[in-house]
């Protein structure tokens, strides 16, 4: 079954999601962008609490929105988010020239890192085969700019089931993101990745207002095909 990654920024929304039903939580700012990062101090008060009350649920943390080549920036941030406790450092990759480098030095961090593809021009499949040789625990793919349409306006139904037919051959989780919302979930269940990020549609409006929690129980149910999946549009 997908799990449902849902993007929190503060404790108060992570306790909501996870009373809510999310299978993960990923930390971060919406407000600083795709891939926004939350203070150190704020992961780290949002990990301990989470740990306490509901110490078998995984936690992400995004590391900030970096350009192409900004390697040591980018390699700073990580250890730092890395040594917050989370479970997993997610990391944005353009494509690009410098990205198979950038996957290299990510790939020695002692974290658990996972590349995040931003697909918003398309996805580059040998660089995702490249990652999950270099023994990243899971991969991927989102988009950058939330207001240009959903990662499924970006990259083809095939292109997405060879990345996660190919990763998965190499052991490697998939995850798909990007402005997903509930006319996605019947798409998603036919590609069946291992996790599926949302953040706009589980919000009581923009991307950027506050999580509503009966809409991540709704969108939980909608994963697993349950008919609960209609309380999403009636909320």
């Amino acid at each position: 079954m997908t799990a449902l990654l849902t993007s929190v920024r503060d404790l108060e929304e992570a306790y909501d999601a996870a009373a809510a039903g999310a299978d993960l939580l990923d930390l971060k700012e919406p407000r600083a962008g795709a891939l926004g990062a939350l203070p150190a101090h704020t992961v780290r008060q949002v990990v301990q609490a989470v740990r306490r009350g509901w110490p078998g649920l995984p936690l992400s943390a995004t590391i900030g929105d970096h350009a192409a080549g900004e390697h040591a920036a980018m390699l700073r941030m990580a250890d730092m988010i890395g040594g917050c406790g989370v479970d997993y450092v997610k990391v944005g990759l353009a494509p690009g020239p410098h990205a198979g480098a950038a996957l290299e030095q990510l790939a020695r961090l002692p974290w658990q890192v996972v590349p995040v593809f931003l697909a918003d021009h398309g996805l580059d499949l040998a660089l995702v085969a490249y990652a999950c040789a270099l023994g990243f625990p899971a991969v991927m793919a989102d988009t950058e700019d939330k207001q240009a349409g959903s990662l499924f306006d970006c990259v083809g139904h095939a292109t997405l089931a060879s990345m996660i037919g190919s990763a998965s051959a190499l052991g490697c989780k998939v995850g798909l993101a990007g402005a997903l919302r509930l006319e996605h979930v019947p798409q998603l269940r036919a590609l069946a990745p291992d996790i599926a990020g949302f953040r706009s549609a589980l919000c009581e409006g923009a991307r950027a207002s506050r999580l509503a929690p009966a809409k991540v129980r709704a969108l939980r149910a909608a994963l697993s095909g349950q008919a609960e999946a209609a309380a999403i549009q009636a909320a």
